[in-house]
């Protein structure tokens, strides 16, 4: 196994490293999965992280002027590593500054991702620093649970109010309670509601739209055509997966949308250019 991928171009160097500091705000660990033409992080919905699952896909090609890899054999051509995501955030965080960046898997004491930044150098000797991350190799039987997750037999599909605003009433519900209802409808509304013993508060949003999936979704469409436009779906969730998903978020997404299955699960979906971002956000009773 072999990976070797070096960024010269700022922009595209500060891009990453806000994507990787998204998904550090997400989860303390996941498995970053390496392809000869994109990069996954993956976090598979199981008990110990609370049912949340996570799905971000980034092109090679749109950060690294440099990529090569090997993967375990030439018929599976990827390498799967359990990474934790601050650690690499923070190494990316202090080169942000630097003429080139060289991301390689190396093996120290144990297998790394070695960061070796170019800094800037007023001398004709270059500064070179370097991080070390240290990662755990995925064996190929693991595999399976790290696949592409399957997109949900939604009820109803929404585009999200900016996500801005959707934090800032996130942060004051969670002084109110633990859980948040939220609640669509495919005539572009939605709604956030607690309710506790002692409080009702709802907040409504309206004319948000409907995104339209054509044939890659014909099953949901479906249901959704037969489905009364003014009919809810709701589900309830822990109101601090979905401040964490909000607070981390640093894609700055061209399209945010929201796919309810009805009291079952929340499909969260940021789509920029060159990064897309699921998160799954499980229904507690």
């Amino acid at each position: 196994m072999k990976f070797r991928g070096k960024m010269i171009d700022v922009a595209c160097l500060n891009h990453f490293s806000r994507v990787i500091t998204t998904i550090s705000k997400l989860t303390k660990s996941c498995v970053m999965r390496l392809t000869p033409d994109n990069l996954f992080f993956v976090l598979s919905g199981k008990v110990t992280n609370g049912g949340v699952s996570m799905w971000c896909e980034l092109h090679q090609a749109n950060f690294f002027d440099e990529f090569q890899m090997e993967g375990v054999s030439s018929e599976f051509n990827e390498i799967c590593l359990e990474v934790t995501p601050e650690n690499l955030s923070r190494a990316l965080k202090t080169v942000q500054n630097a003429k080139s960046v060289k991301v390689k898997l190396t093996k120290k004491h144990c297998p790394c991702l070695t960061v070796a930044a170019e800094l800037p150098s007023l001398s004709s000797t270059s500064r070179v620093v370097t991080h070390d991350v240290p990662v755990e190799v995925v064996p190929r039987s693991l595999w399976h649970e790290f696949k592409e997750p399957s997109m949900p037999d939604f009820d109803v599909s929404i585009y999200l109010p900016p996500l801005k605003t959707m934090k800032n009433v996130i942060d004051r519900m969670k002084n109110l309670s633990n859980f948040l209802v939220m609640e669509a409808n495919l005539s572009g509304e939605m709604n956030l509601k607690i309710e506790t013993d002692l409080v009702s508060v709802t907040t409504h949003f309206k004319d948000l739209g409907n995104p339209s999936w054509g044939d890659a979704t014909s099953q949901d469409d479906g249901a959704s055509q037969s489905r009364d436009p003014e009919a809810m779906a709701e589900v309830r969730v822990d109101i601090r997966k979905l401040q964490q998903f909000l607070v981390g978020q640093q894609v700055n997404p061209s399209k945010a949308m929201c796919n309810i299955v009805h009291q079952s699960v929340v499909h969260l979906i940021l789509l920029h250019d060159d990064v897309s971002l699921q998160y799954f956000i499980p229904a507690v009773a």
